[in-house]
């Protein structure tokens, strides 16, 4: 541990720190919220219309947090900084929850809607201020250093599966015992832990990176080059790869939608303890996919380093086709658990096997394209491009949920079996342009 902590500037383990903290908040939030807007803001409506409309928030809520990353580095880049920016993101985030927190109070309950939307408005727009910017400072810790830099942000995203870990479990427990407004209160408290571990530990630690917004230099025209038949080649396949992982973020992101309501109205979550019967919050269940990413992420990363040694490892394309292929897996199995959940309600296996196929998927996919965008885009387009890729979550995670919106309309099996359907019919097509793919990617 000693040598780890000597290996890398003690700025990282600040951020990782503060993101650990904020994606606590991100994810507690996450795992109420169709919940909430079904059991509670929608009660009053039908099941079908409730779910719907439920579905339809949670999918450009989950979206727009993907699309204001972009405005949120722009900001940083031309006007204050990215240290600047987090501070704002994390103030405005924890005024979010808590105004979230404050659309369950009953005294309010004439405008609980509009404190609401504007609690969730104020969400989606923190989330653009630090999303973007806290990854930013990470990488400007380690300067031109890219072997010590890829194991850095490895730590990083450990510190963000760790606290989504813990936020449905706690997060989830307070809403099911005391109401969702503690839920939300508690996802809020995470979010200022984390602003006042920044605000102790920025100036210490960080020196001055992220302190100021980039100069502005002019380039002549002469510097500038046009794209070779080459670049244009890598940048169309960065597009047709984008375009898959759309069909991929539609599909995960179920995971807060469809998968949590069949979590809590399917799943028998009875147990029993010395002899007591207790039942399992659904929430917890979506604490899975990030416990298997922090167990299985290190091995993920061997097992891709053992093939390379005996240059066998797939490419960035053949591993796009497993994890289309693997997430199609997890939703055949989500069919066969409705299908069961028909007669009555059945194990929390059935959830549990299918996020682990689902994360495994994840790390076939998520860090392999944001470092295939690294490598194949332009200098000069390298910020558009990393735009475009968080465009295509954007897209995926709006979709999934538009189309768990319909989860109440017809059979929940048909509904699994659908997007599984989907996944592979995509992970075939995406097979048979591999070979042209791979001829425009190169070794990558």
């Amino acid at each position: 541990m000693k040598s780890l902590l000597n290996e890398h500037p003690k700025g990282l383990f600040l951020l990782f720190a503060v993101e650990m903290w904020e994606r606590f908040s991100y994810y507690g939030m996450r795992a109420l919220l169709v919940l909430y807007l079904i059991q509670y803001l929608f009660r009053d409506l039908d099941n079908v219309t409730a779910t719907q409309h439920a579905g339809n928030i949670y999918g450009w809520y989950t979206g727009l947090v993907y699309l204001t990353p972009l405005v949120g580095g722009y900001i940083a880049d031309r006007f204050l900084g990215q240290r600047k920016c987090i501070s704002i993101g994390a103030v405005l985030m924890a005024i979010g929850l808590f105004m979230l927190a404050a659309s369950d109070v009953s005294t309010f309950a004439n405008y609980n809607f509009i404190i609401f939307t504007v609690g969730l408005f104020l969400m989606i727009i923190a989330n653009g201020f630090v999303k973007s910017n806290i990854s930013t400072v990470v990488g400007m810790l380690y300067g031109d250093d890219k072997q010590r830099r890829d194991a850095g942000f490895t730590i990083f995203y450990m510190g963000i599966n760790l606290g989504a870990f813990f936020s449905p479990l706690i997060c989830g427990t307070l809403a099911s015992i005391y109401g969702f407004k503690y839920g939300f209160m508690a996802a809020g408290l995470g979010i200022i832990i984390g602003y006042l571990i920044y605000k102790v530990g920025e100036n210490k630690l960080l020196g001055e990176c992220g302190l100021y917004p980039y100069k502005n230099e002019t380039r002549d025209i002469g510097e500038q080059r046009e794209l070779r038949l080459r670049e244009k080649r890598k940048i169309w396949a960065l597009f047709v790869l984008m375009v898959f992982s759309i069909i991929f973020w539609c599909c995960y992101e179920q995971a807060g939608c469809s998968m949590a309501l069949f979590a809590e109205n399917e799943t028998n979550r009875l147990i029993t303890i010395f002899g007591k019967n207790l039942t399992i919050p659904s929430q917890y269940f979506q604490s899975l996919n990030p416990l298997f990413i922090i167990v299985f992420a290190p091995i993920m990363s061997g097992v891709w380093a053992f093939l390379n040694s005996k240059k066998s490892e797939p490419n960035s394309v053949v591993k796009f086709n497993i994890a289309l292929l693997l997430i199609g897996c997890s939703f055949f199995i989500m069919s066969a658990a409705a299908y069961f959940a028909t007669i009555k309600n059945v194990s929390p296996l059935w959830l549990m096997g299918a996020f682990f196929v689902a994360t495994i998927a994840e790390l076939c996919i998520s860090p392999i394209g944001l470092s295939l965008v690294t490598k194949l885009a332009p200098a000069q387009f390298a910020s558009l491009l990393m735009g475009c890729w968080f465009l295509s979550s954007f897209v995926g995670n709006l979709s999934a949920g538009i189309f768990a919106g319909y989860y109440e309309k017809i059979s929940h099996s048909i509904f699994f079996i659908i997007l599984a359907s989907f996944a592979i019919v995509l992970a075939f097509i995406l097979f048979l342009i591999t070979p042209v793919l791979k001829k425009w990617i190169g070794k990558y």
